[in-house]
Parts: structure tokens; sequence; C-alpha cells
């Protein structure tokens, strides 16, 4: 359970609906807020998904604030650009962990995109080294990500933390009895498979609004509204890069499907290896994995590559990215770290 969070805030949730039954449309589902450069981590994305030779598209949802300059760079390179309205948790003194969490709420604007029956969201710090398309075929009715680390300075002012508590390895520091019951399951919110529902969108607003903010925002929040229909995978489809040095007896490297760049100084378009564990040969090696996807013109999305079909009169890559921005008020996007 997420930390600071009443359960009884969250009486009634959990009503995942599944309106989507018989339709077979998926995507991958990426984020974007802002004119920051996390929009080389989309294209990066994308880049990555064709070399692994996935058969479905990169969805990007767009808050209002995401230059046209940046729409563009990402149609170019065959991403469907989706808008969405911004969402915001009630205001009140909680401080996140990091100033910039207060966006991602906006990430349960994703359980719109009723047009699909299936989607994987992806942050766009991850990279795709391996082909996941199988993650389609899990069966309905459950949310599915991976357990989440504790041990990073991040979680400094968390009750797990200050134990030395985290799911990694349950049994090296045992959760106290005066505490209460132990975090069943706790994931990690930058990688997930899901159903889009209008009716769940509009639970999941619906109860953030009466939920007070935690220091890990929407993932805090996730977790407890998705706690009865979690179902966790592999540390190999979300490689957070801390398990590298926090829990490298969990790691198979080569068999790591994707890779999260989350720890501090880890973004490979910022990357200088100066920050902490930065200066590691893994570390190094993944970065430069990175790049290698990136800088490789190969791998820029070819329309002859992906004919219109017969009747089809829409210009790829979808007739979404010319929607009109949502007449909706919005505070820009803080630059995501």
């Amino acid at each position: 359970m997420a930390p600071g969070v009443p359960v009884e805030a969250f009486a009634g949730t959990g009503k995942v609906a599944m309106m989507n039954a018989g339709y077979s449309k998926k995507a991958y589902v990426t984020f974007l807020a802002g004119s920051g450069d996390y929009v080389k981590g989309v294209v990066g994305l994308a880049k990555g998904l064709r070399k692994v030779k996935s058969a479905y598209p990169l969805v990007v949802a767009v808050l209002p604030d995401v230059p046209e300059q940046h729409r563009e760079i990402l149609r170019s390179q065959g991403c469907i650009i989706r808008d969405i309205a911004p969402v915001y948790p009630p205001k009140n003194e909680t401080q996140f962990a990091m100033a910039y969490y207060v966006i991602n709420y906006s990430k349960l604007r994703l359980w719109e995109l009723e047009e699909y029956s299936k989607l994987v969201f992806l942050d766009a710090d991850i990279q795709v080294y391996d082909n996941i398309d199988h993650l389609f075929d899990l069966p309905d009715g459950y949310f599915y990500a991976v357990n989440d680390c504790f041990c990073e300075k991040s979680w400094s002012q968390s009750p797990q933390y200050s134990i030395g508590y985290c799911l990694q390895c349950p049994d090296r520091v045992k959760w106290p009895a005066e505490m209460g019951k132990a975090p069943s399951s706790y994931f990690n919110t930058g990688m997930f498979v899901f159903e889009p529902s209008r009716l769940t969108c509009d639970n999941l607003i619906e109860t953030m609004w009466n939920t007070p903010p935690t220091l890990f925002a929407e993932q805090d929040f996730m977790n407890v509204f998705f706690e009865k229909v979690y179902k966790p995978i592999p540390v190999d489809y979300n490689l957070i890069l801390a398990m590298l040095w926090r829990h490298p007896e969990n790691v198979e490297l080569e068999k790591v499907k994707v890779v999260h760049y989350c720890a501090a100084g880890s973004k490979p378009w910022r990357y200088t290896g100066k920050e902490e564990n930065m200066d590691r040969e893994d570390i190094k090696m993944l970065v430069a994995k990175w790049w290698d996807i990136y800088n490789d013109e190969s791998l820029d999305f070819k329309a002859e590559d992906h004919p219109v079909p017969e009747g089809d009169t829409c210009t790829r890559p979808s007739i979404m990215a010319a929607l009109p921005e949502p007449t909706v008020p919005y505070i820009p996007a803080p630059s995501a770290a």
C-alpha cells in the first residue's frame, strides 16, 4: 500500500470496467508534457520499438503545452498524437518527492483512449531492447506492472526506507509488527499494461479528487486504486536502474527487455557521468546502447514501409494527429527531471 494513504479514502474503488470486449486494436502509449527535452526520449522509444519489430504503433498522449514543433517531430517518427486535458490533484500542503510529479496525474487520462482495447504504457525515459508484444496477450481484467524498489534516497521520507524494507528483498529486513500489515505490493508506474475505459477513467479522477496526495503522487494513488487487480510481472519488463546497485542478485542484464532510465543523471540525452553511480560500466553501456538506437537513421519512420490501406484516405500516422487542442484552462507543465 502507498505510504501515508488512508485505506478508507478508497472505499468503493477498484472498479475496472471492461468496455472494449471483442475489439482488438492495441498500441503502446507514452505521455509528454511541456516544451522540454523529453521529446528526445519519445523519439528514442519510437525507434526502439521499430528496432525490435513491434507490430503495434506508439501513441503519444500530449498536454496542450507541447509545442507544435515537437508534435511534428513525433509525427515524422510515425507516432500517433493524442491530445489530453491536464489533471491536477486537490490543492493541499503535501510536498511531492519531486516537484514535477504533480503533472503526472494527467496519466489518468490514458483510460479515456477507448479506441484501443489494450495499451502498454511506457514512460518517455524508457527504452525497449527486446520485443514485448506478447504483453498484449495477458489475460484481461488486470493491471500488470513491475514491483518498485524502495532503496533510493527519493524514498527517504517513507516508512519503507526508514527501516530498510524493500519488496525486491522482503526477507532481508522484516516489516515490524507494530507498523501494521507489511506492504504486499507496490508497482512502478513507468510501465504498465491496462485496458482503457471511460468508466474507469471517471472513477479514477473522481476518487483522486477525494484523496489527499502523497509523496509519489499518481504512483501512490494508482497503487491503492488498482491494488485488488494488480498482477506483478518480472523486473525484465521495467528495469529501474537502481536495481543494478541495490539488488544486483535480482538482475540478469542480458535478459532485460525494458530499461527505465529513471535514476538521477541517467537520462541518456542529459548524461554526463558525474552523478552518483553514473560512472559504472553497466550504466555507460546502457546509455551508449540508447544512443545507438537514437542515432540510427535506418530506424527513422518511412511512410513507404507503412502504406495506407486501400480506401483509407487518411494520412499516416493518424487522424488523431490533426485533432485540435482542447480548449481547457491549464497550467504549463514544469520540466521533468
